[in-house]
């Protein structure tokens, strides 16, 4: 085995079939799109005429005074991923550090908060929707509070925040078995001897855990901003299909209700280059933090 892999034809033989089906279903359609965000339209049918625009759409997406502005769409796709970096993943890393330490019922807690990333986004959607029509205003009722006019899904205000929910409590489990899975990783002989040091609950978690899956932590943000800007499916359903307020939604209306082709293909280069720069930076920070902790080191030494 050894022998084959150490033969760099012999690799690039294994690898090659899955290069090509990567770049034809991923890389191919990703530059056609791009080469359709410069034409001034794309060609209905044979015969229809189109003509070289440049980057006329992309300055058209973010032109003021547009209805249902692709910006305002933007900022509300910002706005989700900084809700789900700051809250989001802080629950799922404290969920995951309880079950990691060890409490009773612990495989059971694990399978509990990782059903609801099993479900349909759908159905998942049709759930909360029933729950902010019927038992949400009750329980506010009940307490004297306010309800949104409208309702919080008809409510200008309220509609897109409202609409996030779902998806963030959706998905912590998923990113809480993730991190769980590096706690569980980390040899015991560290975490006994930092426990003999001392380090407990706290002390523990943030100068021994957390540090050691620092690459699993990357992961989940990287999965956490990606999702964010191309969330769709939940406030699609939950917002009844009448919604541009999110870069995902306003890109297939176009496309599929406005028609816009060209249009909706410079909006969906947009989201890919938008996850692209945030991936990058994401890389960036993180290696920038390791750099500076193994200069510190050599430094001591």
């Amino acid at each position: 085995m050894k022998r084959v892999l150490s033969n760099k034809w012999n690799i690039a033989v294994f690898v090659l079939p899955t290069v090509l089906f990567f770049t034809y279903i991923v890389i191919f359609p990703i530059f056609k799109t791009l080469w359709y965000s410069l034409l001034n339209e794309i060609p209905a049918k044979i015969g229809d005429q189109s003509h070289f625009s440049g980057i006329e759409h992309y300055i058209t997406m973010f032109t003021p005074g547009r209805r249902n502005s692709f910006p305002g769409a933007v900022v509300n796709s910002l706005s989700y991923a900084a809700i789900s970096v700051f809250i989001q993943l802080p629950f799922s890393l404290f969920i995951a550090l309880l079950l990691a330490n060890g409490v009773k019922g612990e495989s059971m807690y694990r399978n509990v908060f990782f059903i609801p990333v099993v479900i349909s986004s759908v159905v998942v959607s049709l759930l909360w929707g029933r729950l902010y029509k019927s038992l949400l205003p009750q329980i506010f009722e009940s307490l004297n509070w306010e309800i949104p006019k409208n309702g919080f899904l008809g409510n200008e205000q309220t509609k897109i925040l409202f609409s996030f929910i779902p998806s963030l409590w959706q998905y912590v489990g998923y990113h809480m078995l993730l991190m769980y899975g590096a706690l569980k990783s980390i040899p015991d002989d560290i975490i006994e001897a930092a426990t003999v040091d001392g380090a407990s609950g706290p002390m523990l978690a943030f100068r021994i855990q957390i540090p050691m899956i620092k690459p699993m932590l990357k992961v989940c943000l990287s999965f956490s901003l990606i999702g964010s800007f191309k969330l769709f499916d939940t406030p699609w359903v939950l917002l009844e299909r009448s919604n541009m307020d999110l870069p995902a939604l306003s890109m297939y209306v176009e496309m599929f209700s406005n028609h816009k082709y060209s249009y909706a293909s410079a909006q969906a280069i947009f989201i890919v280059l938008e996850c692209l720069v945030f991936t990058v930076l994401l890389n960036v920070v993180f290696k920038d933090r390791d750099g500076k902790r193994l200069g510190r080191g050599k430094g001591a030494a």
